[in-house]
């Protein structure tokens, strides 16, 4: 049974999700303030977390880097409705989904099991090697891990499945649409801008190394010597 945490200032609303959330084998735990919910995540284990943009104390952004500094923990941030830099920066900080507000409850369950299929599923069938070697690159399918030049990098569930993505296939160009589709299991409604937010963070983890190379009007490929 999954565990789900929601930090939201509505008072109202963690009740009749949590209700909702049961129909589908996960738990929904609630906090309130930023700082609540900080302690929870740090008391306990979580599977995800769901952040409101808007909060007392600190706001949904600030909450989102709260974690990162401590935690790879999925999250999903619920955005102002059309407000585009709202998701683009909450992607940028690291999480790993958005949904903008108001939402129906089922789509947000889905956004949430999606996420935790990508960190639950095996990566690969066990015929496929589990370690890609690469110049000063190492990524672990079967551990989850990426090593670059030897030091292990922390990297969030869609960084990791975007890097192991491009890893499985050195060379081959995937465009915007394909990675998505790739990463979510299924058509979704997102703007492309997503993935660029996504290898920016990667790139900048990855640094000293030039990985990931992208090639104008078609896409990204991983560029580097096994």
């Amino acid at each position: 049974m999954s565990r789900i945490l929601l930090i939201d200032d509505d008072e109202h609303l963690a009740a009749p999700l949590a209700t909702y959330f049961a129909r589908f084998d996960c738990v929904l735990d609630s906090a309130t303030r930023p700082s609540d919910g900080l302690a929870k995540l740090r008391a306990a284990h979580y599977d995800a977390a769901i952040l409101d943009v808007m909060l007392p104390e600190m706001d949904g952004f600030a909450l989102c880097r709260a974690i990162r500094a401590e935690s790879d923990i999925p999250i999903v941030m619920l955005t102002a409705r059309g407000d585009v830099m709202d998701r683009v920066v909450g992607l940028e900080l690291g999480a790993d989904d958005y949904l903008p507000k108001p939402f129906e409850p089922r789509e947000l369950v889905a956004r949430v099991q999606t996420i935790l299929r990508r960190q639950r599923k095996p990566t690969v069938p066990a015929a496929t090697p589990q370690r890609l070697v690469f110049d000063g690159l190492v990524v672990d399918l079967d551990r989850r891990e990426v090593l670059r030049q030897g030091e292990r990098v922390e990297l969030t569930g869609t960084e990791f499945e975007l890097l192991a993505l491009l890893a499985r296939q050195p060379g081959k160009v995937w465009n915007r649409d394909d990675i998505l589709n790739q990463l979510r299991g299924q058509e979704a409604e997102l703007y492309t801008r997503a993935v660029d937010i996504v290898i920016s963070r990667l790139r900048k983890k990855l640094e000293p190394l030039d990985c990931i190379k992208t090639l104008r009007n078609a896409g990204y490929a991983l560029a580097v010597a096994p």
